[in-house]
């Protein structure tokens, strides 16, 4: 390994030691962070805990629209499933849609604002118009439209997902973006024979990489939301088990008119929880990135 790598390599470990310094000194932050690693922990353990034929209508337990009781402790759904099992088996197919998901919003958006902030003129013009349109076109609706013309699956769900929340990380990576090619070693550079590429991806990506791993975070509560809002309109994988599959079936079953709370509150307290987890985590990487922004601790 050479002298320069080895340098390298260290400066991000330093990094890295006082961002995670600084992080921890966020409480809100750390209790988001506590209870994502609970839920991903759950999730990865799932088929060790429950099994994958814990979803299988054939094979249930109980009797169904049992009350919860010892032997289950949230309850039963219409099939005579366990609940709790659902509830665990369910938290891979949410996290594992809204990670992809905001993935590739992130993706989209900051492709849109790095190209929109260097390149500028009619390419910008065009772009950001494209930009402003799906900003003020509504989100779920144009998710809803996505979900419908396509076939029902989790790939279609990532998709409607990711390329309808974008614009929000495209304008702020292009606003980072025009701040960073405003300074002046970036004139140097251009004057040294970079180009294009070169400035974006030595000069210009490194600078707005935090405010992408911030906004990232962010995204996904807002993904998990959406993919809950679609599987409880109907609009998702009905081979899978998800959290907000397990809303739309308890609404199906009846849950809401005869007061069968089981059925329906722990599949949304999971998701309020891990929505707000990632935004908690999300603020706290974004005020410990960007100090200025002042946020509360």
């Amino acid at each position: 390994m050479t002298t320069a790598t080895t340098l390298a390599w260290q400066r991000r470990r330093d990094s890295a030691a006082r961002f995670w310094k600084q992080y921890r000194t966020h409480r809100a932050g750390l209790v988001g962070m506590a209870a994502l690693a609970l839920f991903v922990l759950v999730a990865l353990t799932a088929p060790l805990t429950v099994g994958s034929d814990v979803a299988s209508v054939t094979d249930a337990p109980g009797n169904p629209m049992e009350s919860p009781s010892a032997e289950f402790p949230l309850g039963t759904d219409r099939f005579g499933r366990d609940l709790l099992g659902l509830l665990v088996w369910g938290s891979r197919v949410s996290l594992l849609v809204g990670l992809l998901a905001a993935v590739l919003s992130v993706l989209i958006g900051g492709l849109v604002g790095i190209t929109a902030g260097h390149f500028r003129g009619p390419y910008a013009t065009v772009v950001m118009r494209i930009t402003d349109w799906f900003l003020v076109m509504p989100t779920l609706v144009l998710a809803i439209a996505l979900a419908t013309v396509m076939s029902r699956s989790l790939g279609t769900v990532v998709l409607a997902i990711g390329v309808t929340i974008w614009p929000t990380t495209a304008r702020l990576v292009r606003a980072q973006t025009l701040a960073v090619e405003s300074r002046p070693y970036i004139e140097r550079a251009k004057a040294l024979g970079g180009g294009h590429w070169h400035i974006m991806s030595r000069h210009v990506l490194p600078n707005v990489m935090p405010l992408i791993l911030a906004q990232t975070t962010l995204m996904i509560s807002t993904s998990i939301l959406a993919e809950a809002t679609l599987a409880f309109l109907g609009l998702g994988d009905p081979t899978v088990v998800s959290w907000g599959g397990m809303l739309q079936e308890a609404r199906e079953a009846g849950a809401v008119s005869s007061g069968d709370w089981w059925y329906l509150v722990p599949p949304g307290i999971a998701i309020a929880v891990v929505a707000l987890a990632f935004t908690l985590c999300g603020r706290a990487v974004e005020t410990v990135l960007n100090p200025r922004l002042g946020v509360s601790r």
